[in-house]
């Protein structure tokens, strides 16, 4: 017998461990996830508990989409949600395709490199925090698992690839009564018993169930209810059953085998499959007719629907067409197994290109801007009148567009137009590598999510246009180039937020007033808007109108601040101004709420400037501005920043810039452009900045000769 943690023979390494993972922490499912090639996606390996066919939404999740798996990987580190409500909560869009009462642990495979990520599931039953114990059980099993598929890439000389269908790993059946005993232990109950695998598949009927169902047992062997037994052919009773093998909870419900029998069915589950007990229901023993369910939509079946769900609840968070592009790319297309795509926009009567995947360059080229009442492709007939065209073979695509096939090589194609409300918006074209048949349910999945995708991509073009004018706006008010002053060298960035429109108040400026002074400004308008873009446009002229004059910076915000309380923008404004005095020896700072800029001495120790700030400005209109003075010489680094750089949910400002100044002191200083770069460190790679970002540091001394 093979002890704890061996290979079972015939098994994979990989399977064994992740099998032993999912037992020993008593999860009822468990998937393994792994990264893509080119690291941008997760796709599902290796699945226990559930048929593949549930885990269809999830069989490919972007590594930057709002998942716990996806979100593992990012934070390395295990992610817990205890809870339904806390998964509604924290994960809307999963929570909209797993509504049931559940726990799920999703940790990252971390070894040399990471490799995916863990996911367990476990029944609402169980506690709803997670051990110290446990959690390092699972992270010891994702270290083990790291090495196993390190071991496999170091034999292939390459990364293991990931499946296109994930594996199903079989239930361990343990110890089992004969047969014959079991079935005469069914025979004596009263009402029915039957048995259904995870497949939702009979695998055994007594008597007395074949009998309320009116079926055979015989017939009924190796079937699913829904597609044996019509009447139970409906949506809602397949989700029952569905509920049942994802928590391991009992579920009942009633239905009503035509014309009259009511019967009442009671779902018990494990990790091998579902007993069900059928019973005739009491619920209408009284004379009045009962109320009959309505009719089943003979084309609804629950995975399709919940997939819809999925995809519609991601659709939601789509900010630009390109998210929307790589949405349908990383989700639609292996949803449906397709293998190319083009997603075109209708402008100014023809069909521009906006995505695609699977054609070469030349034939998107070729494609690419055709009229909309173009008869090379169906594309245009089926924005023209709105119904989708699908075409499961080139002959029947060579018929009607006898060049189409030619263009592109594919086999069979979805046309798929996106309207709303009897506006054209564009037009979603799946492609297939080989000849393939569209069910008819297929199809009205398809076309339901056309509508979704119209919608998101026109408020995506809607997003982008603003976006772009606001860009334009901010882009046009920062500095474009730093002017050179003797003495000091200078290096400044601005990494804006990315939520909102990817802009913000965020501003500097380095001004040269004579050959031995100069000014710098840093500044952060509230906000991440057209509306903080222009008002930061304005105090930038303001501060760069008054210092040019020679003003000191206590009366440059001074000057700003009155102006600003003048125009009433309703609009938080924070600013630093420093002059720099060559000739004394000098660095005059002023701070209207703005955080102090920290400091690096000559001698290599760092600290926060000890800057009393005055109020925010534009609330006050004869507010003071507390000028400090600190000496400027050679080697003094002077790092000004706002407060997207240190402000962290959670932490103390004061622990934040305490932080910097201990970053500012480790890093080297001799080069101010990698200085720069390495201060902003994790802000510039991580994906999710709240805030945008300004930085301008400032060295005094000559740079280097060569």
């Amino acid at each position: 017998m093979a002890s704890a943690g061996e290979p079972v023979p015939g098994v994979g390494a990989l399977d064994a461990v992740f099998a032993e993972t999912v037992r020993r922490t008593g999860a009822s499912l468990g998937a393994l996830y792994l990264l893509t090639p080119d690291g941008r996606m997760l796709r599902l390996g290796v699945l226990a508990g559930v048929p593949a066919e549930f885990a269809t939404p999830w069989t490919t999740v972007s590594l930057a989409a709002p998942a716990p798996v996806a979100e593992a990987v990012r934070a390395e580190h295990l992610v817990w949600v205890g809870s339904k409500g806390e998964l509604a909560q924290r994960y809307p869009r999963t929570a909209a395709a797993l509504p049931y009462p559940l726990a799920l642990a999703a940790a990252p495979l971390t070894g040399t490199r990471t490799w995916g990520s863990l996911l367990l599931m476990w029944p609402a039953s169980r506690p709803s925090l997670m051990g110290e114990r446990e959690c390092h059980h699972i992270l010891s099993s994702c270290r083990r698992l790291a090495r196993v598929l390190e071991e496999e890439a170091a034999g292939q000389a390459r990364a293991p690839a990931s499946p296109g269908r994930p594996r199903v790993l079989p239930y361990a059946a343990g110890p089992t009564v004969p047969a014959s005993a079991a079935a005469d232990f069914a025979e004596r109950l009263p009402g029915g018993s039957c048995a259904l695998d995870l497949e939702g598949r009979f695998t055994f009927v007594s008597s007395g169930a074949g009998r309320l169902v009116g079926r055979d047992a015989g017939q009924l062997l190796g079937t699913q209810p829904w597609l044996t037994l019509p009447w139970l052919d409906d949506p809602r009773y397949e989700d029952r059953y569905r509920a049942a093998v994802i928590t391991r909870q009992p579920v009942s419900f009633t239905a009503c085998r035509p014309p009259d029998q009511w019967l009442d069915f009671f779902l018990y589950p494990d990790a091998s499959g579902i007993s069900v007990r059928i019973v005739p229901s009491d619920s209408y023993a009284s004379g009045a007719p009962p109320l009959r369910a309505p009719p089943a939509d003979p084309h609804a079946r629950v995975g399709p629907l919940y997939q819809l769900t999925h995809m519609a609840a991601a659709l939601t968070e789509v900010v630009g067409v390109q998210d929307v592009v790589d949405l349908v790319a990383d989700q639609v297309m292996p949803a449906f197994g397709a293998q190319g795509l083009v997603l075109s926009m209708a402008e100014a009567g023809r069909l521009d290109i906006s995505g695609h995947r699977g054609y070469p360059r030349h034939v998107v080229e070729r494609l690419d801007g055709l009229p909309v009442d173009t008869d090379l492709t169906p594309a245009g007939r089926a924005l023209a009148t709105g119904v989708p065209a699908f075409f499961t073979h080139p002959e029947e695509m060579r018929r009607i567009y006898p060049e189409a096939p030619l263009i592109s090589g594919k086999q069979a194609w979805a046309f798929l137009p996106l309207i709303i409300s009897g506006r054209p918006v564009g037009c979603c074209i799946l492609s297939y590598d080989q000849p393939r048949e569209f069910p008819a349910e297929e199809r009205a999945v398809m076309t339901s999510l056309a509508g979704l995708i119209a919608q998101a991509l026109d408020r995506a073009r809607l997003y982008d246009t603003k976006h772009a004018l606001a860009h334009g706006l901010q882009q046009a008010l920062l500095p474009r180039a730093l002017p050179a002053v003797d003495g000091l060298r200078v290096a400044a960035r601005y990494l804006p937020a990315t939520r909102g429109m990817d802009i913000g108040g965020d501003f500097y400026d380095l001004l040269r007033l004579s050959d031995k002074t100069a000014a710098a400004v840093i500044g952060d308008v509230q906000g991440h808007n057209a509306a903080a873009a222009a008002l930061m446009g304005q105090v930038r002229t303001g501060v760069h109108a008054h210092a040019t004059h020679g003003e000191a910076p206590d009366q440059v915000l001074a000057a700003t601040n009155r102006l600003l309380t003048d125009l009433e923008p309703d609009l938080f404004t924070s600013c630093l101004c420093a002059g720099l005095d060559f000739a004394e020896g000098r660095l005059l700072m002023a701070s209207a709420g703005h955080p102090p800029p920290v400091l690096r001495l000559p001698d290599g120790t760092t600290r926060v400037a000890d800057v009393r700030p005055g109020p925010l400005l534009g609330i006050d209109p004869d507010a003071e501005f507390p000028v400090t003075s600190v000496p400027l010489t050679e080697g003094l680094t002077v790092v000004l920043y706002t407060d997207g750089l240190i402000e962290t949910p959670g932490e103390d400002l004061e622990d934040s810039m305490a932080a910097l100044a201990s970053r500012l002191g480790q890093a080297d200083a001799s080069d101010l452009d990698r200085l720069a770069d390495e201060l902003l460190g994790v802000f510039a790679r991580d994906g999710m900045r709240l805030d945008d970002v300004a930085l301008l540091t400032l060295r005094c001394g000559r740079a280097p000769a060569g």
